[in-house]
């Protein structure tokens, strides 16, 4: 059963759909321009197929809202958390953003966009007063985000961390956000027990779990990232590469991703990848 509903709603042009994205890179399931007759049975339907968080959008144009405090009602008594975001702007603000996207407000028919925008906040009124408002007047899109995150107590479980070893003598990765180099590292490659196996083996985890310079260089990275990856996600970023590179990408980088990985994988969503390695089981593959 979902453990939470989140109905988004409020005028057209005051960042509707920046809320939708903001719970979509939180995880939430999303569905844009829902018609209120239709909550319980949508909200049934995910339930089915296992979506705990679940965040819809509902505008002036969808039929029965005053049937949605009865809604809420049926669902809160089935254990929903059910939670309501009102956005909404002043009307010089909402005039101006139409002017500059030049789209068509949706009730606009015979009516001038200042009328649409009237009529569109009196549908709403009783809407309105369900859950949080947030008055989008002056509010920067990144601002407008960071509030959202705020209100909801989304972010945290947002970003997505790859951490990702290679080999220097192949070139830095186009896809790292951050370069670390893991070279003045002491490397097992230089020992001929060592060299046959790579930083995932027991060998070369004993080996650098034992060196002063692996352990303080790990130190200073948990150190570095625990202090800045909460203002990354603060500034709408969903996805992180932190790629490690030692001279030939199998030992140090390796062990080093391994380590990171493993100490951030309880508060991130982390991801693994081993450029080096994956490069000789491709060689490999293409010699036998």
């Amino acid at each position: 059963m979902p453990q939470n509903l989140v109905v988004v709603s409020g005028l057209s042009g005051s960042g509707k759909s920046i809320a939708l994205k903001v719970l979509e890179d939180a995880g939430y399931y999303c569905v844009d321009n829902l018609p209120a007759t239709l909550l319980l049975e949508v909200v049934d339907f995910l339930t089915e197929a296992g979506h705990e968080r679940v965040a819809v959008s509902v505008d002036a144009r969808s039929a029965a809202l005053a049937a949605l405090p009865e809604h809420f009602a049926r669902l809160k008594d089935r254990g929903f958390d059910c939670r309501v975001l009102y956005l909404e702007a002043n009307t010089p603000t909402l005039l101006r953003r139409f002017s500059e996207t030049r789209r068509k407000h949706p009730l606009s028919g015979d009516m001038t966009l200042p009328e649409a925008i009237e009529k569109e906040r009196a549908l709403l009124a009783g809407v309105a007063p369900l859950g949080s408002r947030i008055d989008t007047s002056d509010l920067q899109p990144r601002v407008l985000q960071n509030w959202i995150r705020d209100l909801l107590g989304v972010g945290s479980g947002a970003l997505t961390l790859l951490f990702e070893s290679f080999s220097y003598k192949q070139g830095i990765p186009l896809d790292a956000d951050w370069v670390l180099d893991a070279r003045m590292i002491a490397n097992p490659h230089y020992d001929a027990q060592l060299r046959p196996y790579t930083g995932r083996d027991a060998p070369v985890i004993d080996y650098l779990g034992r060196d002063v310079l692996a352990k303080k260089w790990l130190e200073d990275v948990q150190a570095l990232l625990a202090r800045w990856l909460p203002e990354i996600v603060r500034e709408t970023r969903s996805h992180v590469t932190v790629a490690i590179g030692c001279t030939g990408g199998r030992h140090r980088s390796v062990y080093l991703a391994e380590k990171l990985a493993a100490a951030f994988r309880a508060d991130w969503k982390v991801l693994v990848r081993h450029r080096g390695l994956s490069q000789e089981d491709m060689r490999a593959e293409n010699s036998s």
